[in-house]
């Protein structure tokens, strides 16, 4: 019988009874190899196009602009031992290395000149920057150059030096070419030389772990133990609480929990604080516990990373559900509006999970893999390879877009080199099997008992679970083809040459161990209907909803192939949705039709009771979630109700456009006409309007219509955060109407009240207008922000 025995976050989420295991310390290490870059292929509809979209837009255009964002000046300024003029964050090196490194992979899998000569011509720049000694860090170079390594935690020095070594390492593996990893080694040796556990070193390890897997990549491409040594060191010092040390905080009002240095590494029991910082450093853990065999940081893994899936990962497969700190909050804390999901998370989580699959051989973690490439990575680049997403919200009201950079630039090249590098996700081998993790249309070539492999892989994944599998090994050959069941997939099965074949399934993989000869062909089938998937009831934000799944790709539904609001829809659990292929939207995808429902009556302008109207159907329409956003602009939604939502009570400010002055990338504007009644201006509700960090000074927000309306007084509910935050009441407020193309004062007879955990109505002879504007005038020092603004109809008592 086909079943795979397995535990695991996401693809319980999506559907997958779960099964338990031994510990992982009971378990064998049975330590794959990836399958190097140069011997695969990926010729298929789905990554094929979105990997020559990276190589000629994507990769050109982080190039453009990292010269245009100071990045490329900040070394030519360090080379020429300038101490003035340098641009951006502390950590803008980081960002040409990850771009370096995307170039490489690409160059390895497809030469080019063109992007091979300015790789090169970075690369000089790099290395005249590099100091004598082998120093290497603009930031400090320019701004500080007798500070070095005195700010482990927030400067990003190692952060940077983890990104060049795994640059070095690509663009040596991918060209042959020893300039980059000249650089990397001697700054690698000058790191060494200062921290470390013998006499003559200090204590210290990276306030943003990266440094701790790129070491062991350039101890693995050199052959150097000693980089696998300080990576080690950096891994089982974490959470000596140095970072406390570093800033004279007394222990006793010490938190290192954003940084992971709360507790000792083998201690942890949860995964927490910064989620990129937490995926790269498990990455690095579970690297360093593959050479060691070190029981306790394996069962450290092993229990964080049930915590990371059975509590806190999104159904698209990323994690950190807060902007506050990008990171974790609580379990089951999976908001869908304000869902943080940074596109560098939904990499690490594939890292981490990589990483796993290939020390276990264990396909739960190639389903945690999937599921973060194929939805949420995948959604953090625009179909014509020239905008990000930073954060990955599972719900808009139509304002969240991708932009063409950011002034923290991470993602844009994070995400040019996990494509550019897809090839290193799709094939594993031991000694005696031949992994397959992914499903890719191509070839791939490798070396399995001690013969030359080739196979030819012909699929139409992820619209199809049809696989066909071509075996030319260079003589008959026994060993083991292992094929991946996806957690989702149920009644898999497969046949070779023709033959229906019974095979074991062992750790979620069917094992087909046999002599094989050239021509041998293997068919896989893995049925893919239509799921809807549930959440766990703690989840408090999923409950009443589903979301919609077909094979790996999780759907959505965009305002822009609705005539309801998204946010009006629900599609019952018993409703059919049926696929479609469509040949010549957004790239060629699988679209989902059906019929949802709306209330009857959406909206609830006044009075106690009326008589219910029975729902609406209309036509939906579910497109995949890494596409979203790429038409016009509009609503979206993951996760949708079985049963229309209750009307909301509430009058035009409910179908206005919202506009600020200003807003900051943590301000949701459309929390202030969501609905939420705030019970006091305390209070921190998930989508909140305002103006920080902004002080001081005028702003205003407005509510706009498409068609007029008629009003005669509006309630505001103003936010302080006195006590934790720099929000306070405003000292003055009023309110403007739009006539014609001016703005002018509305006249209220008793004033405009400012006050504390209750509503300021202001009242007002009926007037009829297209926009209402409130400009407040905000406290010198602090903030403002607004809980909720309702119109009020003419005829309320």
């Amino acid at each position: 019988m086909m079943k795979s025995m397995r535990v695991l976050g996401l693809v319980t989420m999506l559907g997958v009874v779960a099964s338990a295991i031994g510990a992982p310390e009971t378990r064998p290490l049975v330590k794959c190899e990836a399958v190097p870059l140069k011997q695969v292929q990926i010729r298929d509809a789905f990554w094929a196009p979105r990997r020559e979209m990276n190589r000629k837009v994507s990769l050109v255009h982080n190039l453009d602009m990292l010269e245009r964002s100071g990045n490329v000046r900040n070394f030519e300024l360090a080379a020429a031992g300038k101490h003035e003029g340098y641009s951006g964050p502390v950590y803008m090196d980081s960002d040409i290395y990850k771009a370096i490194e995307a170039v490489s992979y690409s160059l390895a899998t497809d030469p080019d000149p063109e992007l091979d000569k300015r790789v090169d011509a970075m690369i000089a720049k790099i290395a005249a920057a590099q100091m004598p000694d082998g120093y290497l860090d603009t930031h400090y170079q320019v701004n500080a150059p007798t500070k070095r390594f005195t700010n482990l935690r927030d400067h990003h020095e190692l952060y940077c030096a983890g990104h060049l070594f795994e640059a070095a390492v690509a663009h040596f593996q991918a060209t042959g070419k020893r300039t980059l990893l000249d650089v990397a080694t001697r700054y690698a040796d000058h790191i060494a030389s200062i921290f470390g556990d013998v006499p003559g070193k200090r204590m210290g390890y990276p306030g943003h772990p990266e440094c701790e897997l790129a070491l062991v990549k350039l101890s693995r491409a050199t052959g150097q133990r000693r980089y696998f040594d300080l990576s080690r060191f950096f891994v089982e010092n974490r959470g000596t609480h140095f970072f406390a040390t570093e800033h004279a905080t007394p222990l006793d009002h010490y938190d290192g929990t954003y940084w992971l240095d709360e507790v000792p590494i083998r201690e942890r029991r949860t995964i927490a604080g910064h989620a990129v910082r937490a995926g790269y450093l498990f990455s690095g853990v579970v690297d360093v516990a593959r050479e060691t065999g070190d029981a306790a940081l394996l069962a450290m893994i092993d229990r964080v990373w049930k915590d990371a899936t059975l509590k806190k990962t999104y159904v698209t497969g990323g994690i950190g559900p807060s902007g506050s700190n990008e990171g974790f909050t609580t379990e089951y804390d999976l908001p869908n509006l304000t869902a943080y999901q940074e596109t560098c998370a939904s990499v690490a989580m594939a890292m981490w999970n990589h990483r796993l699959n290939l020390l276990y051989g264990d396909a739960r973690y190639a389903d945690c893999v999937e599921q973060a490439l194929y939805n949420g990575v995948l959604a953090g680049v625009s179909l014509d390879g020239k905008k990000f997403f930073y954060d990955n919200p599972l719900e808009s009201r139509g304002d969240h877009h991708r932009s063409d950079w950011f002034g923290c630039a991470c993602c844009p090249p994070n995400e040019a080199r996990t494509l550019s590098g897809l090839g290193e996700y799709v094939y594993a081998t031991s000694e005696r099997a031949l992994w397959v993790n992914l499903y890719v249309k191509g070839a791939v070539e490798a070396t399995v008992a001690v013969a030359r492999i080739a196979m030819d892989v012909a699929t139409d994944y992820p619209w199809d679970g049809a696989v066909k599998f071509t075996l030319r090994p260079e003589r008959e050959t026994t060993f083991g083809l292992r094929l991946r069941v996806p957690g989702w997939c149920r009644g898999a099965s497969a046949k070779v040459n023709g033959a229906a074949e019974s095979a074991p399934v062992e750790r979620g993989y069917l094992v087909l161990d046999r002599a094989w000869k050239a021509g041998d062909v293997v068919d896989l089938d893995l049925p893919m209907p239509v799921r809807r998937v549930e959440a766990s009831p703690l989840v408090a934000d999923d409950r009443g909803t589903l979301a919609i799944a077909r094979g790996p790709i999780v759907y959505c539904l965009e305002g822009c192939d609705h005539d309801v609001p998204v946010t009006s829809i629900a599609i019952p659990a018993g409703a059919t949705l049926t696929p479609k292929r469509e040949p010549d939207l957004l790239g060629g995808i699988v679209v989902l039709h059906g019929d949802g429902e709306v209330a009857g009556e959406s909206e609830w302008p006044g009075g106690l009771y009326r008589t219910a109207a029975p729902p609406k159907r209309v036509a939906v329409t579910a497109v995949p979630y890494c596409v979203w956003d790429n038409r016009a602009a509009g609503e979206m939604r993951v996760w949708i109700p079985t049963s229309p939502p209750a009307p909301i009570a509430g009058g035009p400010e409910r179908r206005a456009k919202i506009a600020l002055s200003f807003t900051s990338g943590n301000s949701q504007p459309w929390g202030i006409n969501d609905g939420v009644e705030p019970k006091s201006s305390s209070e921190q509700p998930a989508a909140l309007c305002h103006w920080w960090p902004h002080k001081g000074g005028d702003e205003w927000v407005e509510y706009t219509w498409p068609k007029p309306i008629t009003t005669n007084g509006v309630r505001v509910y103003f936010f302080d955060d006195t006590g934790r935050g720099e929000c306070r009441l405003p000292t003055a407020w009023k309110l403007e109407a739009k006539d014609g193309d001016t703005w002018k004062p509305v006249d209220v007879p008793s004033g405009f009240a400012v006050k504390k955990d209750t509503w300021c109505e202001a009242r007002f002879a009926p007037l009829t207008t297209t926009a209402l504007r409130i400009a407040v005038t905000m406290q010198p020092g602090f903030a403002a922000g607004i809980h909720e603004w309702k119109i009020l109809a003419t005829d309320e008592e």
